[in-house]
């Protein structure tokens, strides 16, 4: 099995970019594509070579990555006028790394057998922070002679420990849109939580370390939420007309296979409504910042003032 020493990326955004940027450090040969000349910029700064096209990133390429914002673009780049399955060598490998559709995924599965292109679908979680340390966990769906075949440059983008190999092709994009549900689930469980102690006349800062060292602990707590507890950063990087995206599409998936899901649909509404509030471009923890009026201060920690 060739090692992959020649790889196209296309999509350079806030996740995108850095990713690109790590495989270019790593040696490998990097033809990169974005629409943002800026963005196309700091990717050649990383060593990548900018190309004109999506298609032209296939140019001698072993693997072709793709990171975009979702199953529209993922299809148009992949399938469609120009697409880069119809470029491809055969033996070579398309690694859709973006939060997209298994209805998406299964129209490119099927170009891909007949040009003799190999597919993985294998999203990424652990946000903008993630994407530029290089430590972003990696959910991988395909055959596991393709995900060996791609392991190495999964690595150099994220955590050797946390790269998973969840199932056939599908099962990334099923995964990815189950944990960034759990995660918007989180959220919202988190805002009320600590809005009603607030309330209540509870310290933020008694109660944030009460609960984070309780059973009903998370990581979204105890990491993630931080940022807007400390410093009122809604993480921006990632916006929540994503957010938005990335929930319905879980409702599609739990429709799909006849599941019912109240509760996510609640969730998704209360997102649906921080975005209305906030706007498309508004962070992706900005469904906090509803609570925060109704609570009516915002949830900051270290403003805990001394016993009487």
């Amino acid at each position: 099995m060739s090692r992959i020493e020649r790889v196209g990326f296309v999509g350079l955004g806030n996740m995108g970019g850095p990713m690109c940027g790590h495989l270019a450090r790593a040696g490998l040969e990097v033809r990169a594509f974005d629409l943002d000349e800026a963005a196309l910029g700091r990717a050649v700064d990383a060593g990548a070579s900018a190309v004109r096209s999506a298609a032209d990133c296939t140019d001698g390429a072993e693997a072709l990555i793709t990171m975009l914002p979702a199953p529209p673009q993922v299809e148009q780049v992949l399938l469609g006028d120009g697409g880069v399955i119809g470029a491809l060598a055969p033996g070579s490998v398309a690694i859709d790394m973006s939060t997209s559709s298994r209805a998406v995924g299964e129209r490119v599965w099927a170009a891909a057998a007949e040009r003799g292109v190999d597919v993985l679908d294998a999203p990424v979680a652990g946000q903008s922070i993630g994407a530029r340390a290089g430590t972003l966990a990696v959910y991988v769906g395909g055959e596991r002679r393709v995900f060996e075949r791609a392991r190495p440059l999964f690595e150099v983008i994220g955590d050797p420990a946390r790269i998973f190999h969840v199932g056939r092709n599908g099962a990334g994009y099923t995964v990815k849109l189950l944990l960034n549900l759990l995660w918007f689930i989180h959220s919202v469980a988190a805002a009320e939580v600590l809005s009603v102690g607030v309330r209540a006349g509870v310290s933020l800062d008694r109660l944030y370390a009460a609960l984070v060292g309780s059973p009903a602990n998370s990581n979204f707590l105890e990491r993630d939420l931080r940022m807007v507890l400390d410093d009122g950063d809604y993480d921006e990087a990632f916006p929540m007309r994503l957010v938005t995206k990335d929930l319905g599409l879980a409702v599609d998936l739990a429709r799909d296979v006849n599941m019912p899901v109240e509760l996510t649909g609640l969730v998704e509404q209360i997102q649906r409504r921080a975005r209305v509030a906030y706007g498309d471009d508004a962070g992706e923890i900005s469904v906090v910042r509803l609570y925060e009026e109704l609570a009516g201060s915002p949830l900051r920690l270290g403003n805990d003032a001394p016993e009487p």
